[in-house]
């Protein structure tokens, strides 16, 4: 074998070599990918579990979202509470549907949000106020999505019809007298 026979064997191995650490490199990334994604998806759902554990756990939230927020009598800070939750809500899906976009995200995440949502948070005087403010800061694209899926009351009433008959395990008993989901009945 000569100098140059082994020289032509090195440049083989080398190359052998960089294409088995392209593949290694390509499944390291695709794994690196993966285990953001899920890191995304825990924090999305975090965030929804405190909201539902901090409803549970405080009487004086709990009777707040209860409350008829398209009701004429409520107080100044009442008002303000909404106002400020309302602006939480829609940052929430801001961040959401744009991790969707991305791809960082399953859209099972945005669905959760639109579910809730579409129960008429933002069809209410000062929840409609909210969004026409804040719809501004965002591209024609979400606010026609946004429109369309949280404050049509058509579409939320067929995608509640749709989760009844999916789900109609879950609706066999007596109504509970929850009035949070009024209005969609």
């Amino acid at each position: 074998m000569s100098i140059q026979d082994i020289g032509s064997l090195g440049e083989f191995v080398a190359a052998l070599a960089t294409v088995i650490t392209l593949i290694y490199l390509s499944a390291q990334i695709k794994q690196n990918n993966l285990i953001t994604k899920a890191e995304f998806g825990h924090g999305l759902t975090h965030r929804l579990y405190d909201r539902f554990f901090n409803t549970a756990k405080d009487k004086e939230f709990a009777e707040f979202i209860a409350k008829d927020w398209a009701a004429e009598d409520l107080e100044d800070s009442e008002k303000s509470r909404i106002t400020w939750f309302s602006i939480m809500l829609l940052v929430d899906v801001f961040d959401v549907y744009d991790k969707v976009k991305q791809g960082l995200v399953e859209e099972k995440h945005l669905d959760m949000r639109v579910h809730m949502l579409s129960t008429g948070i933002f069809r209410s005087p000062i929840g409609n106020r909210v969004w026409k403010f804040w719809s501004n800061v965002r591209d024609e694209e979400f606010v026609t999505w946004f429109e369309n899926n949280v404050l049509d009351p058509t579409a939320a009433k067929e995608k509640l019809e749709k989760f009844r008959t999916e789900n109609s395990e879950l609706y066999e008993k007596e109504k509970s007298g929850n009035t949070i989901f009024r209005g969609l009945e």
